[in-house]
């Protein structure tokens, strides 16, 4: 069995993501980019068998697809999900998705479109693709592979793409009960949304990082829940999942040189 002691920090990150999921019921749970993939896919084996995955494609599968070529793989596939299904998803609420945004504000907006002015940007991103329907009717997660100032901002985002919890975009009588905003996982914290009036909180600390250094990085500021502590290891049943769902270690590639989880202070 691996050693949990010797667990890299996108292994930290990916079992960190995974307690986005828990608790949350029978809910299509879709982890955008390879670390929340990991996470849906790692809360479904072990404390949330009740989720439903797709392999991404075009089926609803008995157990989460494994990352890159699949070799002798063969999913398990127990339904169709089409866009069309995925959408009736969507707007019943019946959905937690994890997505990475250019930008996040102290109100949890998001910015996926354009950094600048937006007439005439810095650069161009995504688009807001599907994220303003997605942040309005169902659960939304947050993933940042490096957490600093630029990501996430003084005041607010260059272009909300994503809906959060600022006041002053809600005009009188608009329904806001759907705007569900719950985790945070960055290289260096867990964050949520349990402060007052949704501010935004660190949740736990990595091993290896203080609070101070998170402000430092943070264009905001930031509250300290009561019980911060640290973000726990992997354990060694949760390392031998891991690297079964991504045997060509495609996490190790999404932090520069995939530090180890058990940095110095």
């Amino acid at each position: 069995m691996a050693d949990p002691t010797q667990a890299t920090l996108a292994e930290l990150m990916i079992v960190a993501a995974s307690e986005a999921w828990r608790d949350n019921g029978e809910v299509l749970a879709s982890g955008i980019t390879t670390i929340p993939r990991l996470g849906a896919s790692l809360a479904k084996l072990t404390h949330s068998p009740e989720l439903l995955m797709t392999d991404s494609e075009s089926y609803l599968v008995a157990e989460p697809v494994p990352l890159g070529p699949r070799g002798d793989y063969r999913p398990r596939y127990e339904g169709y999900m089409p866009f069309e299904r995925v959408f009736e998803c969507v707007w019943g609420g019946k959905r937690h998705a994890m997505i990475g945004p250019t930008q996040i504000d102290r109100w949890g907006q998001t910015n996926l479109s354009a950094v600048g002015d937006y007439a005439r940007p810095k650069s161009a991103v995504l688009g807001v693709r599907g994220l303003p329907g997605n942040s309005i009717n169902h659960i939304n997660s947050l993933f940042v592979p490096n957490h600093g100032p630029r990501v996430f901002v003084a005041g607010e985002v260059d272009m909300v793409s994503g809906v959060g919890y600022n006041p002053k975009r809600w005009g009188e009588g608009m329904k806001q009960d759907y705007v569900d905003m719950r985790l945070i996982v960055t290289d260096l914290c867990v964050l949520d949304f349990e402060g007052s009036q949704h501010a935004i909180r660190v949740r736990s600390l990595h091993p290896g990082v203080n609070f101070e250094q998170v402000q430092a990085a943070t264009g905001f500021p930031l509250l300290r829940a009561e019980s911060l502590g640290q973000t726990p290891l992997p354990t060694a049943e949760q390392l031998a999942i891991i690297a079964r769902l991504d045997p060509h270690n495609l996490r190790g590639a999404v932090l520069k040189n995939n530090p180890p989880a058990l940095r110095p202070a």
